[in-house]
């Protein structure tokens, strides 16, 4: 008895072509069910496989962490790596899948042609014409309604019927499945058609070869195979090289960086010629230690500064302590005693001042709370006593800001302090507002009838220890810090402070951001 056709499942294993049908399954589902295991290898769930299987294996074996890459150069090297290897199979599955889908199409329209016209043949009981005309077609099978073989192939002589793999319901209806009824290692694609004969209905079977798919994918897998592992060390090679190449001067970098210490802030990092990101990094490297060259620089002109400014007072202090202990007459102890006081009480004021610098140096933040800048000028002006010179306000209702009324009392004070030791015969504070429908600004002037400041020196009176006459300013008590802490205050607050033109004596500006809903009121004098 002749073998009975035979059906590949899904797991290599043949099962026979009339079972088909009773399992619920026909060569169709069977090929849909390889495009949806396609489709999900697609669709990433083996990479959520091996993640899973990754993490497992590194709970097991906590000692495999210390094989992953430590360095920029092989992190970036296996990245590139890895996503090339997902590219690379995802294109791979793709390419096989289409690669087969449009053989097994080609093949399954020669077949569908062959059993239409071999149907049109079995309709009009013309059997004996019946040839194999379309390209790939290996056999032809008609089964009548009675289960009999009305017509084969001589290849399939002694083969029995294929059963229908569905009713035989009159009309004409498609099914195809992988059988292997004339033995070999390729395999067919089997159409079949149900057409109406006079004596009932027969269902012809059509049989296309796909020893061209077959082959087309063994040498795609072969070439695959062989094709990807060279790729993908290509890749590695190409990526280990331009990666350390990038890096390079990046650790040149590095090195320069690690060998800069506090008394070599002096040196410079290599900037590279390429003007890609690294150079801009070492760009910004230079500019950083620019900066904290000029830090370091300021830092010590500052405490410079700061000793001689103590040394001064505490030198004059000494002086008449000594002079009080060797003087026994007591009617002199009180004007001693009175000189010492004042030097004390210059030592305190320098002392507040370098304390609130080292404050603002160290950025602590503004207490951001809302304020009425003119009823803080009003107390500020009515808080001092025994000015030489009148001070005349011209402010303007109701300007909010945001900020810390000491801090902002303290500019204040320093502008009028400033403007009372060089004034003539009056001061004025006017206070106003300026901007458009935006974002608006308050103007605060403080103005004396002095000698003024050159334009020339208009930037270096806020330099901490400046004094443009420095006999002058030291009788007066003047330390030179008045006027830098009050524009590192104004800075704090998001405002500046600058000395700026005036008919007569000095003009110093102070521009503050107002708060939100401010609205503007009429000037009082």
């Amino acid at each position: 008895m002749a073998e009975r056709p035979r059906v590949r499942g899904l797991r290599g294993r043949d099962l026979p072509a009339r079972d088909l049908p009773a399992r619920g399954l026909s060569a169709r589902g069977l090929l849909g069910h390889g495009r949806l295991l396609r489709r999900r290898l697609l669709a990433g769930r083996p990479a959520a496989a091996v993640r899973a299987a990754a993490g497992t294996a590194l709970e097991r074996w906590p000692g495999l962490r210390r094989l992953w890459p430590t360095t920029v150069r092989a992190r970036a090297t296996v990245g590139a790596s890895l996503v090339v290897a997902a590219a690379l199979a995802l294109a791979s599955f793709t390419l096989l899948g289409l690669l087969e889908a449009n053989l097994l199409r080609n093949a399954e329209n020669d077949a569908r042609r062959q059993a239409d016209t071999v149907a049109q043949l079995t309709a009009a009981g013309r059997l004996d014409r019946v040839r194999l005309t379309a390209r790939g077609v290996e056999f032809v099978q008609v089964v009548g309604a009675d289960g009999r073989v009305l017509f084969a192939t001589p290849n399939l002589i002694g083969v029995p019927a294929f059963r229908p793999a569905g009713p035989g319901v009159p009309g004409t209806r498609f099914q195809t499945w992988r059988v292997r009824p004339l033995g070999g290692d390729h395999r067919q694609r089997v159409v079949q058609v149900i057409t109406n004969t006079p004596d009932g209905p027969a269902v012809v079977y059509a049989g296309a070869s796909l020893r061209d798919a077959d082959a087309a994918d063994d040498t795609t897998t072969a070439a695959l195979v062989i094709g990807m592992p060279l790729l993908l060390a290509t890749v590695a090679l190409v990526t280990w090289r331009v990666t350390g190449r990038a890096l390079r001067p990046v650790e040149a970098i590095r090195a320069e960086v690690a060998e800069i210490s506090d008394r070599d802030l002096h040196r410079r990092v290599p900037v590279p010629a390429t003007q890609d990101e690294v150079a801009r990094l070492a760009q910004t490297m230079n500019a950083t230690l620019d900066r904290l060259e000029a830090s370091g620089v300021r830092q010590r002109q500052f405490i410079a500064d700061a000793s001689h400014e103590l040394r001064s007072p505490i030198t004059v202090l000494r002086t008449q302590l000594e002079v009080a202990l060797a003087v026994r007459d007591p009617e002199l102890w009180p004007e001693l005693i009175g000189g010492a006081l004042q030097d004390i009480e210059r030592l305190q004021h320098l002392a507040s001042d370098l304390l609130l610098l080292a404050r603002i140096d160290a950025a602590q933040p503004v207490a951001a709370v809302e304020l009425d800048l003119t009823a803080l000028v009003e107390e500020a002006v009515a808080a001092r006593l025994g000015d030489r010179v009148p001070v005349h306000l011209r402010l303007e209702d109701g300007v909010g800001i945001t900020g810390s009324a000491l801090w902002l009392s303290r500019v204040v004070t320093n502008l009028l302090d400033n403007a009372q030791r060089y004034a003539d015969r009056c001061v004025r504070v006017t206070l106003r507002t300026t901007g458009g429908p935006g974002p608006r600004s308050a103007v605060l002037e403080v103005t004396d009838d002095g000698p003024g400041i050159p334009a020339a020196d208009r930037e270096r009176v806020f330099e901490r220890f400046t004094r443009l006459d420095d006999s002058r300013s030291r009788d007066h008590g003047g330390a030179g810090l008045g006027l830098a802490i009050a524009r590192d205050l104004s800075a704090h607050h998001g405002g500046t402070l600058t000395a700026e033109d005036a008919a007569t004596g000095a003009r110093l500006v102070l521009r503050l951001p107002v708060s939100p809903g401010h609205a503007v009121a009429p000037y009082r004098g």
